[in-house]
């Protein structure tokens, strides 16, 4: 479509370039190996994990450590570790399929993602080869569990106010300060811990639990992940060789951020997983609880709850998968031999970090409202403890914390627009072009409105940044105005583009990929004209205020279908079917 001609990949050039110009993964393409290994972590989760929820949930440490021991001989541990150092070196999709399994059991998954991922890649990305060589073997054999300490009680989302020092001495690095919320914890044996030195150059070292002067808390309470250890950290005039520093001195931010955008996409996939649980429970339910002489799941409300979880779903697997299809894509480019690989390969990752985040926040909201929902189904059931909902609702909670708050995931998402912008990378006024002509074929309507979507988005954005410039960032109401525009339009797009190319392949549940696909839009389009006029009125007053809003009418507007009919047949597929219905091993 004229206007939007961009085609060239980069992170955020979803925003520019027209529906279907841009490849995608999605996860009907998955690799019969990726398939293998999805089937045997389905397995170790209810073969080994879900038979020992309840003695899990009761913070048994040398059950979790168990557990991860298992996953180890498995080969479970070991996927991103590269092949020199005893790991299998296999790609982000065979990864996001792991935590998608992972994610049926919420403290469970917290404990092996803190291992796999925030414990264990540091060393992997920025680790010497004599550091890789003592730790990784151990890491991913499950000999060696692993945590990641960032957090202090006086700097969570300001990781860079961190009061933690390290002093060189001689041979040795002396460490003192306290870390809080610290996953795995209880049973850790390598501490991924950042300190400054000389009070203000970041870094990150090494630290085991045998150090003396080290030491861990009592477990905290928490609302939820009950089962996972996490404690506060200790360090009291630690000392530790002079070789156990991780990267250079003054670069510990890098190790910081860049580890946690690799968090980031995971968690949205381990929320995937979650979902696909949720829905499974309340359609049994809403199937075995009769009301009026009927069953729940024959009232109009209940089935929209059905298929909104299933819609969810759909969509959290067609923005997971595109957006690791692209990391991949460049990371699959790099091996471990090249000069440079790990810098490499963290670049690319750091080209995605918006939509890293976007995954995040949208998927961590997406699960919130999917338990919010089954705890409705299952009415004052889903209040009990002795019922699904009100544990998962519970665990859910720490998702919109965990790697970097919603908060400041959307000022990431938002600031990746506005740099892009002011570096001419998003030429945003040029870009968004004419009204787009609606298309003709499957998902007409809805591939119209992801197009009158980017065209709104590009619009009200270039406008703002215009009158506000970079500072635009510092008003953080209208960040977040722009953050969720680019996460809707992203989640939109990614749906309607797995759908058409579901049908393109004829794929059996084609269909149904594409009632996903218009539902999605159909119930959340408005909330990127809405966020479109709020930023406006952000900068504008009066007439220009008005004149900018009548041009965003100019663009046109979506026409909306029957919810209660698109709806309604995806829950009739849903209960007919017990489950989601479209799995791919």
């Amino acid at each position: 479509m004229e206007g939007m001609t961009s085609d060239k990949l980069f992170g955020g050039s979803f925003l520019i370039s027209p529906i279907g110009s841009q490849p995608q993964f999605t996860p009907e393409e998955l690799s019969d190996e990726t398939k293998a290994i999805g089937e045997a972590a389905r397995d170790f989760m209810e073969g080994e994990v879900l038979p020992v929820e309840s003695a899990l949930d009761q913070v048994d440490l040398d059950l979790s450590r168990s557990l991860l021991q298992k996953a180890g001989e498995l080969g479970l541990l070991s996927l991103e570790i590269p092949e020199a150092y005893e790991g299998m070196d296999l790609d982000k999709k065979t990864g996001l399929v792991l935590l998608e399994e992972m994610g049926k059991q919420a403290s469970w998954s917290v404990s092996y993602g803190a291992h796999t991922g925030i414990g264990t890649l540091p060393i992997v990305y920025f680790g010497s080869p004599e550091q890789k060589a003592k730790y990784l073997p151990a890491l991913a054999s499950g000999e060696k569990l692993a945590a990641y300490a960032l957090t202090e009680a006086g700097s969570g989302s300001d990781a860079m106010g961190a009061k933690t020092t390290a002093v060189l001495d001689g041979d040795h690095w002396v460490l003192n300060g306290s870390k809080m919320w610290i996953t795995n914890a209880g049973f850790a044996d390598v501490f991924i811990v950042f300190a400054k030195v000389d009070g203000r150059k970041f870094s990150a070292f090494i630290v085991e639990k045998e150090d003396a002067g080290f030491s861990t808390g009592a477990e905290e309470h928490k609302l939820g992940i009950k089962g996972s250890s996490t404690r506060a950290l200790v360090l009291d005039n630690v000392r530790i060789p002079k070789d156990r520093l991780l990267g250079e001195v003054g670069r510990g931010h890098r190790i910081a951020f860049g580890i946690l955008n690799i968090g980031r996409f995971k968690l949205g996939a381990g929320c995937t997983g979650t979902a696909k649980q949720v829905l499974a429970y309340t359609i049994k339910y809403s199937g075995e609880r009769q009301q009026f002489g009927k069953p729940l799941h024959a009232f109009g409300l209940i089935q929209a709850k059905l298929a909104d979880i299933a819609t969810r779903i759909f969509v959290g697997e067609a923005m997971n998968f595109r957006t690791i299809g692209y990391v991949d894509e460049g990371m699959g480019a790099i091996s471990w031999d090249d000069a440079g690989a790990a810098k490499a390969k963290l670049d690319i990752m750091d080209e995605y970090a918006m939509e890293a985040s976007i995954a995040k926040v949208w998927g961590s909201e997406a699960l919130f409202w999917s338990a919010d929902d089954a705890v409705q189904v299952f009415g004052g059931y889903g209040f009990s403890t002795e019922y699904p909902p009100e544990k998962i609702y519970r665990d859910n909670r720490i998702n919109r914390i965990f790697e970097g708050t919603n908060e400041i995931n959307r000022m990431i998402i938002a600031g990746a627009l506005f740099k892009r912008a002011g570096n001419g990378t998003l030429a945003l006024r040029k870009d968004v072009g004419d009204v787009p002509v609606r298309p003709e074929g499957p998902l007409a309507g809805s591939r119209h409105a992801v197009e009158l979507g980017k065209r709104l988005c590009a619009y009200a954005s270039a406008a703002a940044l215009e009158v506000a410039g970079q500072k635009l960032i510092e008003n953080q109401e209208a960040s977040a105005r722009v953050a969720d525009m680019l996460t809707e339009i992203y989640a939109m797009e990614s749906a309607v583009g797995r759908a058409h190319k579901m049908a393109a392949d004829g794929h059996r549940w084609a269909g149904l990929a594409a009632q996903f696909a218009d539902s999605y839009v159909n119930e959340n389009w408005h909330k990127v004209q809405v966020n479109a006029r709020m930023l406006l009125a952000e900068v504008l007053e009066g007439e220009a205020l008005t004149a900018a809003i009548r041009d965003l009418e100019a663009f046109g507007g979506f026409v909306p279908q029957a919810s209660s009919r698109l709806r309604g047949a995806i829950a009739a597929q849903l209960i007919e079917k017990g489950s989601y219905p479209i799995v791919q091993y």
